[in-house]
């Protein structure tokens, strides 16, 4: 079968040629496989629930769920990306994005990286994405976590530009880039408040709230009074 002018003109391209031809390379779709079980789903979801309901009143920041990052622009032929399970950047544009774009955002990397460890990407999480994140994206902090052995470790990158382990404090590990600790709870990966109390959810929220009014009602009740006689 004969090649098309076209066809050869367009294998022939650079990869920083082929990025020139694209105006704007925000559209370039996230390539992430799907987690690997159902606790792996579950322990992202409520990374991105409960820090996004917890900062519900900030602007500027992106949080990125098993969203790819593509970093090179002159390899984009060849697909050169990565994909955390879990990333956040913060004073950026909080726009929806199909995938992070590196120099479409300035040349930013993320603040924050989690890994959610699984057997068969264990390797590579500990090594050669670590060494990616440290070297190439200077991300300040990297954690990872196995749902099932609940192996939980936490890196900070340090002056001389190397990751360092997070010391424990009480079995949680500080994050500047979230002015927040991390630690397990219930065996789940979790965000704790400066005081140590655990980040709700959604759901969590309105359970300590519907328990709150209860408390309140029967109080109430005891003083005599009738709580639905009260005006909210």
């Amino acid at each position: 079968m004969a090649t098309s002018t076209a066809a050869l003109q367009t294998t022939s391209f650079t990869g920083a040629e082929f990025a020139e031809q694209m105006p704007n390379a925000r559209l370039i779709l996230s390539d992430e496989p799907q987690m690997e079980s159902p606790e792996h789903y579950e322990q992202l979801a409520l990374l991105t629930t409960s820090l996004n309901w917890n900062w519900r009143d900030r602007q500027g920041f992106f949080i990125g769920a098993n969203l790819s990052i593509y970093y090179d622009r002159s390899e984009l032929l060849r697909r050169k990306f990565c994909g955390p399970d879990f990333f956040l950047v913060k004073d950026v544009e909080p726009a929806k994005r199909n995938s992070w774009v590196v120099w479409e955002e300035g040349g930013r990397y993320p603040d924050l990286i989690i890994e959610i460890l699984s057997d068969s990407t264990a390797k590579t999480d500990r090594v050669d994405k670590k060494q990616l994140y440290q070297n190439i994206f200077r991300t300040p902090e990297y954690f990872w976590f196995h749902p099932y052995t609940l192996e939980f470790q936490g890196f900070q990158l340090s002056k001389k530009l190397i990751y360092e382990p997070i010391t424990d404090t009480n079995g949680m590990k500080w994050s500047n880039a979230l002015q927040m600790y991390l630690g397990i709870h219930t065996n789940k990966l979790r965000f704790y408040s400066q005081d140590g109390n655990l980040i709700p959810t959604p759901a969590e929220s309105a359970e300590i709230e519907r328990k709150r009014a209860e408390a309140l009602a029967a109080k109430l009740q005891e003083l005599g009074i009738d709580p639905t006689s009260i005006s909210s």
